[in-house]
């Protein structure tokens, strides 16, 4: 008896070939639409059309269900309000590792237990393989050192990756356009969709004013020493490491160095300032072993932010869910609320979310 397997299927060209590739293997493959977002504008409602259209269309070339499920409610519960909440503290959220967190790798078992699937399968460039020394299930980078998506995934537990069907991991995204090309999907081209989904524009500002009862108030601009030195446009306008935008010209390059919501202040600096070496991450969950069994510091190559490239640190234990980070090399433009994720290789160990920063 074929393995039933429930893939989310976005209309994008990752997903798709993620469903013509699985019922290759021989699964029974259902698709799952998941609406995230309440549309209000026309232009969203569109986008959100023209996403499902392409879905179903895949869906059908494929000759697999597609079923058009709506969780916005569940995502605005989860996700979104998480995100206004950072950005009101002066942190700057990672909605992406959210989502996967509750819904993609959450929420999503639920209803696949509702349709009686064995596994959940996504678009994503990972690879599950399985540690024959300790049995326990791994995720390793994707084959694409251009399409890694581990850092995302930190967040999934043992019990998940022993349902988790990742087919495009061995793949390069070159090869997975011709793939859909050679089968005849139209979405062999499509661009790759925006870093923020329910953000149609990319315009976070724009969404926070129009989206939350965040009081957005000017204030400081101060330097290290409380040395008042402008006014700023409200909190949310900025984050570390930014330069451009600030409204002012001091004369020379000044940087965010730090956001202090309590006062509503904004902190700048030199360059120079944002290089630090320690950290608290907080909500930390790691995959080889159980972060609750550590006893000992340990070493890992560690990344603070998506696009950063992986440094050496060790990890002191402060809690069961929280660690002191010590790199050995200064990092720039460390960020709270934004996710500091480790690496052994290229096999993920874990993450978490950047709490605070020492020195």
């Amino acid at each position: 008896m074929k393995k039933k397997v429930m893939l989310g299927m976005s209309g994008g060209v990752d997903s798709s070939v993620a469903a013509y590739l699985l019922k290759k293997q021989g699964y029974d493959v259902i698709g799952v639409n998941m609406r995230l977002s309440n549309d209000k504008t026309e232009e969203e409602k569109r986008m959100t059309e023209a996403t499902i259209r392409d879905a179903k269309s895949v869906a059908d070339k494929l000759d697999i269900p597609l079923h058009v499920l709506d969780f916005h409610k569940e995502f605005k519960e989860k996700v979104i309000d998480n995100f206004i909440k950072e950005y009101s503290e002066g942190r700057t959220p990672n909605p992406c590792i959210v989502c996967n967190k509750f819904i993609k790798f959450g929420l999503f078992f639920d209803v696949a237990k509702k349709f009686d699937c064995d596994y959940v399968a996504t678009g994503h460039y990972a690879r599950v393989v399985k540690d024959e020394k300790t049995g326990r299930l791994m995720l390793k980078k994707g084959s694409s050192g251009k399409k890694d998506q581990t850092y995302n995934l930190y967040n999934i537990k043992q019990e998940q990756l022993s349902r988790i069907l990742l087919p495009i991991g061995l793949y390069e995204k070159d090869e997975v356009r011709s793939i859909a090309k050679e089968i005849g999907l139209d979405v062999h081209n499509k661009k790759d969709s925006q870093e923020i989904c329910f953000i149609k524009d990319d315009d976070y500002v724009r969404y926070l004013k129009e989206n939350s009862d965040i009081n957005i108030k000017s204030g400081d601009f101060v330097e290290k020493d409380g040395n008042k030195i402008g006014k700023h446009k409200g909190i949310i306008n900025y984050t570390i490491g930014q330069r451009k935008g600030l409204g002012i010209a001091f004369g020379k390059p000044m940087f965010v160095i730090d956001i202090n919501s309590k006062d509503n202040v904004v902190v700048l600096g030199d360059n120079d300032d944002l290089f630090k070496k320690e950290l608290i991450i907080n909500n930390v969950n790691t995959i080889p072993f159980d972060f609750a069994d550590v006893e000992e510091p340990f070493t890992v190559e560690a990344k603070v932010r998506y696009s950063a490239k992986p440094s050496i640190a060790k990890i002191y234990k402060i809690s069961d869910n929280s660690a002191r980070v010590v790199f050995e090399e200064s990092q720039r433009a460390i960020t709270k609320g934004q996710s500091l994720v480790m690496y052994d290789g290229d096999m993920l160990v874990g993450g978490g979310i950047i709490d605070e920063i020492i020195k």
